[in-house]
């Protein structure tokens, strides 16, 4: 557990010295230290695992942006439709500071980035608001992707990138939202598909024999690739191994720096402050069974975000700080399944982030109930299975599928015809039926129940409608279906056995409650002021969304955007001491 202590007048002998310290190397950190290097800034970036990139380099890299030229000129996006969608997505938490602040910065951030550091970014026609039926959503324009890199232009330090989450994996490749990832789910259905498949794999396989790790990197990897990258051509000293063990302050209660661990032990004295970007806190067992309403037990929550152990929280609150819990939302909620390693039995876990809303698919309670829109967002079905499940000891669910689904899109982990099936079962992935009767007997889930759902659901699929929850009823469902799927690209009938089964937890990508911080980022006390010398951007700090997951890239756009600004304006904010003294007022979200 972080702690503060007082720090002397000067340097002491053997302190490494910088003007900003920035806590973690996801998105966020790493945005504001290529931005305050650029400012002729000596920056050091302290990162506690053995690897750079955080969680950010095991996601799909969108980042939600609104308000960036291209797409804003492509979409005829306006600032009064943004405004719009995010107040109707979270309206009794809305932030109209914070939310003034994000989307003054948005087009100065990308571009930014786009025309002075090597972060390239594409801008996708189509990648639908979460929310597609309230008022101001758009079908594009909004959330970007990174370009693909080579992890080559790292040199030497190419290794220390955080691996991908290998689960996600295909054989080894992560495929890239759009296309790529269109071929690979294509791939035991049509032999151009297979062909573009298979010449990834076998680069992929080649790369990982010569080199130890492939080296295309892609999604969330190539963007924190080409900000590291970035950053090191900017100067930026980025340690790994490097925990922070506390922050220090001078006797006005100012913070000065930190003292580390790992590698790079002792004291760091940082002349403008410290930037806390270390991540969340939904690793920490602790802070779930305060803040997770589903987590009763500190058990029931699993999440394959990396970093997110509330280090930066526990600093925050140790220097005065607070956390702030009212919005919507506290986490960024992700079904899980929870399996095994074959060779070790180690814990390992899968996010089903888009699969469960391709046809012929359905997710049941204990009872065999469904109990909301499969083709939601992540974040959204997440959300309703934790309500649903109020009044349960605890939560968990099933995705259900017959052999239809599994021969042509398999599971999640669990991939399709011709891939064996054996290891799924052994990992505990995977359970099968040759009924519905039999699979339900097999998982403890009610026979009645889930047979009655079945019938109901295959009379709907056949129909192209679901008149229970409306899946597939609009354009952002369709984009997590199959397009090609006829009448309706979310619904299918289950009618062929054997059945198969997916248990799922509850997880997350990120929390939404966080370090309270004002509109320029500064780390607030429960009174309003703030605590001099310490920021937090990121998933460390409250959603400036007010709990609400708008789209495709929802913490990394604000992490790369306030990120941004925090090394554009760390220096004016350091010499700003009446503002210190000052209360955020309505600078901060309520609480």
């Amino acid at each position: 557990m972080s702690t503060t202590h007082a720090a002397s007048a000067g340097p002491a002998a053997g302190t490494s010295e910088c003007d900003v310290l920035v806590v973690g190397s996801g998105a966020a950190g790493m945005a504001a230290a290529i931005k305050a290097a650029h400012q002729g800034l000596r920056v050091i970036v302290a990162e506690k695992s053995p690897h750079f990139g955080g969680t950010t380099a095991l996601s799909a890299g969108w980042a939600w942006v609104p308000g960036n030229p291209r797409g804003a000129a492509a979409s005829g996006d306006s600032r009064e439709d943004i405004e719009r969608y995010l107040r109707a997505l979270a309206p009794n938490t809305y932030n109209k500071a914070g939310v003034a602040g994000f989307l003054d910065t948005v087009a100065e951030a990308i571009s930014f980035f786009e025309q002075s550091t090597e972060v390239v970014f594409s801008y996708p026609e189509k990648a639908p608001d979460y929310q597609m039926d309230l008022p101001g959503a758009k079908l594009g324009g909004r959330a970007i992707l990174p370009a693909d890199a080579d992890a080559r232009m790292l040199g030497s330090r190419r290794r220390e990138l955080q691996p991908y989450l290998s689960s996600y994996t295909v054989f080894g490749y992560m495929p890239q939202v759009g296309p790529d990832l269109s071929q690979f789910l294509h791939a035991n259905q049509s032999v151009k598909s297979f062909t573009y498949v298979a010449a990834k794999l076998l680069k992929t396989w080649t790369d990982i024999v010569l080199f130890r790790q492939p080296l295309k990197r892609t999604n969330g990897s190539a963007l924190m690739t080409r900000m590291v990258r970035s950053a090191l051509d900017a100067g930026v000293q980025i340690w790994t191994n490097a925990p922070v063990r506390s922050l220090t302050m001078d006797g006005s209660g100012r913070v000065t720096g930190a003292e580390l661990g790992g590698k790079h032990a002792g004291p760091v004295s940082a002349r403008l402050g410290v930037i806390l970007a270390g991540g969340g806190f939904s690793g920490d067992r602790e802070f779930r069974t305060r803040y997770f309403p589903h987590d009763r037990t500190g058990d029931e929550h699993f999440t394959p975000t990396q970093g997110h152990d509330g280090s930066s929280a526990r600093m925050a609150l140790a220097a005065g700080g607070s956390i702030n819990a009212a919005v919507s939302s506290v986490g960024s909620w992700a079904p899980v399944t929870v399996f095994t390693y074959l060779r070790t039995g180690a814990q390992r876990l899968f996010p089903h982030l888009r699969q469960i809303g391709l046809p012929g698919m359905i997710t049941v309670d204990r009872h065999g109930r469904r109990f909301g829109n499969e083709a939601l967002s992540y974040h959204d079905f997440g959300g309703a299975m934790i309500r649903h499940h109020e009044a349960e000891e605890d939560t968990y669910a099933w995705v259900v599928g017959d052999a239809k689904l599994m021969h042509k899109y398999g599971i999640g982990f669990a991939k399709p015809w011709p891939i064996p099936r054996l290891s799924y079962y052994r990992t505990g992935f995977l359970h099968r039926g040759r009924t519905v009767e039999a699979l339900a007997e097999k998982i403890g889930v009610d026979p009645d129940g889930l047979r009655e759902t079945i019938a109901q659901f295959n009379q709907d699929a056949r129909k192209g409608e679901d008149t229970r929850f409306g899946r597939g009823s609009t354009a952002y469902n369709h984009f997590r279906g199959d397009p090609e799927h006829k009448p309706n690209p979310n619904l299918a009938p289950l009618d062929k056995g054997p059945y198969y089964a997916v248990k799922v937890h509850m997880g997350d990508l990120g929390t939404f409650a966080g370090i309270d911080v004002d509109s320029r980022s500064a780390v607030i006390r429960p009174d309003g002021t703030r605590v001099p010398g310490l920021f937090a951007v990121g998933a460390s700090a409250v959603s400036v969304f007010g709990g609400g997951y708008p789209g495709y890239g929802s913490h990394i756009g604000p992490a790369l955007v306030f990120g941004y600004r925090m090394g554009r304006d760390i220096a004016a904010l350091a010499e700003d001491r009446e503002g210190a003294g000052q209360a955020a007022g309505s600078d901060r979200l309520p609480s």
